[in-house]
């Protein structure tokens, strides 16, 4: 004889063994019941897979696929092959910015003027989320964004550890637990802990400072989580938008940036956590907790619905309670699937503005510029942003007690493949070159400290001995710089001898032909990231901010070459920097 547990929604049979004649009763199997939960994360507004910068299908080196319209089509396949009432999804954060999608709806029809849905509550609302975390990207636009978003999500949005800075109550929903209904046995409940990260203090200080804090990860699921186990939770999940190494990349005056391991190690009664932030395939990883011994499940979905992470449990019934007795993950590549037509077609219209947007002829280029070479030699393109920022912030400081010091500008060669086509400059060329949603600042600096910066800003590049041959692909990104946290600097020139070790490489350091002076000072044109201490450059994050207009440094570029109608770069082109060994250029 046998007979079987249900789970509703047309869910997986579980085999329930029943006594045999004359079996012992300890022969009895237990009553187990397999659940699936399904995690995205750091979307950052890919719906549908589209380039919007090549205006093409989106495709890579590896040939990944993005979009929740891929991620919508293998969502369904695992509710059908698990039944629907057996699975919950959920998302890791980093929803709102990314591409020009998220961009349109955010400045150039926003959501909060025309109430209009956003595109990624529209299609994670189709695919049906059962809660979404928030990421450090979701405060990029501001709260009132964000919120209108928050109100338009049928998921509830996560955020723990996000507070008010007046009273310190939570400002978004800590938690939800779910219930999957078993057929005639206890319901299976499931809590989830949604925590974002700390960053965002730093990040978005003009958004939310004197508004939110953010607490410790670790902290905030101690408090969190047997407030959860106490109200039945017989599976407890986090999702955080934290990566799981440990470290920050702003040091230590905030909370650790990437906790998740951190919470899994630290925190009692977590079986797994569903993270992001970092970017990378994580199918599965296993980390024992210091306090109970258990086995706890990490997985990370890589980035922009590249892949879509995959868990099983399963529960067996103890002394009348479900208790997780087995789990396993693996990530699966979204590239095996066709996309959604639902939320193709859901898309369509928005998608289409987007596209329409971001082909738009904004100025006539002389020639053709590129930043393929932007990471080892001063190219006219990067001196483009130098140029509308400078003009910006020595606009900006007309009249004050500023305005008689040199401007200088930093910038960051954020896509070696971005390129002004010599004729027409769209939007879309404009945004290939600046990819984030910066805002610009000025900020007061002495000529020791600009060498400082310098110095920090050329750890970028490996050390090469003179008339070694020059290897490109090994003579950037020393340590791990990533290119965006090389910084370049117009305004005075200077040398770099790569030759030399790290700190002792900034050679010739001059402002109209002579050399910076160590009290000389400077009004450094610079982006909110990098002043409020992304990087973790010297200097920045402390000195007196003289320019703050929250002016978005890619709208800036679109609207002076808008203004101008003429990209031309003997108007704004000067070589003023260089690598040499020993003084002998390298190129």
């Amino acid at each position: 004889m046998s007979s079987a547990i249900r789970l509703t929604a047309g869910a997986t049979t579980v085999a329930l063994g029943l006594l045999l004649p004359g079996a012992a009763a300890s022969a009895a199997p237990a009553k187990t019941v397999k659940i699936t939960v399904m995690a995205s994360s750091d979307i950052h507004g890919n719906a549908l897979n589209w380039d919007y910068y090549k205006n093409a299908e989106y495709d890579d080196s590896a040939h990944n696929d993005v979009g929740l319209a891929k991620i919508s089509t293998m969502v369904s396949q695992i509710r059908a092959d698990r039944g629907a009432g057996h699975t919950l999804l959920f998302d890791s954060g980093d929803t709102l910015q990314g591409t020009p999608l998220d961009y349109y709806y955010a400045k150039i029809e926003p959501i909060t003027s025309t109430r209009e849905t956003h595109p990624m509550a529209k299609a994670m609302n189709a695919i049906g989320y059962d809660a979404v975390t928030l990421g450090n990207h979701e405060f990029n636009y501001g709260l009132p964004l964000l919120g209108a978003w928050v109100k338009q999500m049928k998921a509830p949005v996560l955020g723990a550890n996000a507070v008010s800075a007046r009273t310190g109550l939570p400002a978004y929903q800590p938690f939800v637990i779910k219930t999957m209904n078993v057929k005639g046995e206890k319901p299976i409940r499931v809590g989830v802990l949604g925590l974002t990260n700390p960053g965002v203090a730093i990040w978005d200080k003009a958004n939310v400072d004197g508004k939110l804090k953010f607490l410790d990860l670790v902290k905030t699921a101690k408090k969190w989580v047997p407030v959860i186990r106490g109200l039945g939770a017989d599976v407890v999940l986090v999702t955080a938008h934290a990566g799981d190494n440990g470290l920050s990349s702003y040091g230590s005056d905030l909370p650790v940036e990437n906790a998740a391991a951190m919470v899994a190690e630290e925190v009692p009664g977590v079986d797994a956590v569903l993270f992001g932030h970092a970017h990378n395939d994580v199918p599965q990883r296993f980390v024992t907790n210091k306090a109970t011994g258990r086995q706890v499940l990490l997985t990370e979905p890589s980035k922009w619905g590249q892949r879509l992470s995959v868990v099983d449990f399963t529960l067996a019934k103890e002394r009348g309670k479900w208790t997780v007795t087995g789990k396993s993950s693996t990530t699966l590549n979204t590239n095996s699937v066709a996309e959604d037509p639902k939320i193709v077609a859901l898309m369509k219209k928005q998608h289409d503005k987007t596209v329409g947007y971001v082909n738009q002829v904004i100025a006539q280029s002389k020639e053709q510029l590129s930043a393929a070479e932007s990471p080892y030699k001063d190219t006219p393109i990067l001196d483009y942003i130098q140029k509308v920022q400078t003009d910006l912030v020595s606009k900006g400081i007309a009249g004050t007690a500023d305005a008689s010091l040199p401007v200088l500008s930093i910038a960051a060669p954020f896509s070696r493949t971005a390129v002004f086509p010599a004729g027409p400059v769209s939007v879309r060329d404009m945004a290939g070159l600046y990819v984030y949603d910066n805002t610009l600042l000025g900020v007061r600096m002495t000529g020791a400290q600009v060498k400082d910066f310098l110095e920090y800003s050329a750890k970028y590049f490996a050390q090469v001995a003179p008339g070694a041959p020059i290897d490109l692909a090994a003579l950037t990104n020393a340590g791990g710089t990533p290119d965006y946290n090389y910084d370049q600097l117009s305004g005075v020139s200077y040398d770099i001898d790569i030759a030399k070790p790290t700190g002792q490489r900034i050679v010739g350091l001059s402002y109209q032909g002579k050399p910076v002076a160590a009290d000389q000072q400077f009004v450094v044109a610079i982006n909110n990231y990098r002043q409020s201490g992304g990087g973790g450059f010297p200097h920045v994050s402390t000195a007196p901010v003289v320019y703050n207009a929250q002016v978005e440094i890619r709208q800036a570029l679109i609207e002076y070459a808008s203004a101008t109608g003429t990209i031309d770069p003997a108007t704004f082109a000067e070589a003023n920097w260089k690598l040499v060994r020993d003084g002998v250029p390298v190129f």
